[in-house]
């Protein structure tokens, strides 16, 4: 295509339609001030990602295997047959993985949001019942951990319903939040029409902000891919725990210095059972973990429902009535 063709979207700073509008300026550099709890300089998301037991597999009615994010980097799925070594290295995060994670996060009383794949949870009603009882939040990460880039609207809308199915049977209530993971531009819309207060299928921000083109407010907390355990698993990523850590480290470092010169922001870490779990990447985590604790007040650590909840509270756009209530299920006093 010649490059002196114009299109009806050049020079604009936001395009797209009303479902899945693109922003690429959003405020300038002039951030709200997200008042967090007790003048933090930061709020913290950690993350862990419940995906095994709902990838790509034969034996899930699926036409090929799984084949990313695993110890075998760059392996294509196997069409029409099963991968065993690609099962068993998910299912490690499932046996294994999820366990030490859980004991990690526990000890150090470490609020916790679960993205928990809805047909991965069906399957361990153990670590489902080990997420409630730790009090961390167990939010949506889609029914499937598949690419929904090319899934018709009718097909995902009833894999939706199914995942707010199934968490109302194991869980005791409606997910709040949603981490589709592998969207498509029809995905949010979907998640809206089904009635989620939040979701995360967004990387464009440090800061949660409003989506108003549903008729109504909708939240999108930004997830991260760069503070993620998933960089063990492609080239150039991490290759020792170390590395893990100082990154993270780094990360916090700088937008602590930002909250400090008065513009405080938000940080998610994002972790995986099958990944961070294996014994040699662990004290990365621990070190990081350690390191916020030593930061006090200065880190909000926070379930991403609670900090839906502080947004609706305190951000909810004008005109639009009083804000609704986010229900934060399962939720205990940190002693952070």
């Amino acid at each position: 295509m010649s490059s002196s063709i114009s299109h009806p979207n050049d020079g604009l700073s936001i395009y797209g339609p009303t479902h899945q509008k693109r922003d690429v300026v959003g405020s300038c550099g002039q951030s709200p001030d997200p008042h967090w709890p007790n003048a933090a300089k930061v709020c913290l998301s950690i993350v862990i990602n419940y995906e095994e037991g709902g990838e790509n597999c034969l034996l899930h009615g699926d036409s090929g295997s799984e084949g990313l994010l695993s110890e075998i980097i760059g392996c294509p799925p196997y069409p029409g047959q099963r991968h065993t070594n690609m099962e068993s290295l998910y299912e490690y995060g499932s046996r294994a993985g999820f366990w030490r994670l859980h004991r990690v996060m526990t000890e150090r009383d470490m609020p916790v949001t679960a993205f928990a794949v809805g047909m991965a949870l069906e399957r361990n009603p153990q670590a489902c019942a080990a997420m409630m009882n730790a009090g961390w939040e167990v939010s949506s990460h889609g029914y499937r951990w598949i690419d929904y880039q090319s899934v018709d609207p009718a097909t995902e809308r009833d894999h939706v319903k199914k995942t707010v199915g199934i968490h109302e049977r194991m869980v005791g209530a409606r997910p709040t939040g949603i981490y589709q993971g592998k969207p498509n531009e029809n995905t949010r819309r979907i998640v809206v029409e089904e009635g989620f207060m939040y979701d995360n299928d967004a990387y464009n921000d440090d800061l949660p902000y409003w989506d108003c083109g549903f008729g109504r407010p909708h939240l999108v907390i930004p997830y991260t891919l760069d503070n993620n355990d998933m960089r063990y698993n492609i080239n150039n990523g991490f290759s020792c725990g170390g590395q893990f850590y100082q990154y993270l480290k780094d990360a916090l470092d700088t937008l602590l210095e930002e909250g400090r010169a008065g513009s405080p922001k938000m940080m998610t870490v994002g972790l995986h059972c099958r990944i961070v779990g294996k014994p040699g990447r662990t004290q990365g985590l621990i070190k990081f973990l350690d390191y916020v604790r030593s930061k006090g007040n200065e880190v909000w650590v926070a379930r991403r429902d609670e900090i839906a909840n502080h947004w609706y509270r305190n951000h909810y756009p004008e005109g639009y009535g009083e804000p609704p209530k986010v229900e934060l299920v399962g939720m205990r006093t940190s002693k952070l």
